[in-house]
């Protein structure tokens, strides 16, 4: 074949090859934004069935989804360091956040071991904070505060 007896030039299959390649992008594009967005997704819904227990004034279960042991009651000892009574000073009625009735997970931020979970609490100007381990999704107090939402925040967050 020589360059004069070429093939003659296919519009519509040009479109349709760049029209694939367009499609390809934009949706590799968004499988990495889903991906991104989901990478602390186990910790955050282990996070918002924390305050969901706590918000339906179920403390024993709040406490065992702090201590991911459904069966803390059968072997109270193990938790000596931070015991129900403590955890129900600390999340009770009388707590800090005394009765929870609403509760909304903000965003997450990735540090070391663990992610940083950011949660509104009865509608209040400020945040709690709880930290999840990545490896077992016991939950601990945060020793840090992260800043999260901007302009664009529920595109990013």
């Amino acid at each position: 074949m020589t360059l004069l007896d070429a093939h003659e030039f296919d519009e519509a299959r040009a479109r349709r090859r760049r029209n694939r390649i367009i499609l390809v992008a934009v949706a590799v594009l968004i499988a990495g934004w889903v991906a991104y967005h989901m990478r602390h997704y186990s910790e955050r819904r282990t996070a918002d069935r924390f305050f969901a227990a706590l918000a339906n004034q179920n403390i024993e279960e709040a406490y065992a989804i702090w201590l991911q042991d459904p069966d803390w009651k059968q072997h109270p000892g193990k938790y000596s360091n931070y015991t129900f009574n403590d955890f129900y000073q600390d999340w009770g009625p009388s707590g800090e956040w005394g009765h929870i009735t609403s509760h909304a997970v903000d965003c997450s931020y990735s540090t070391g071991s663990g992610v940083i979970v950011q949660a509104t609490l009865n509608h209040r100007a400020e945040h709690a904070y709880v930290w999840v381990d990545k490896s077992d999704r016991t939950l601990h107090f945060s020793p840090n505060q992260i800043e999260c939402g901007n302009w664009f925040g529920w595109f990013t967050e």
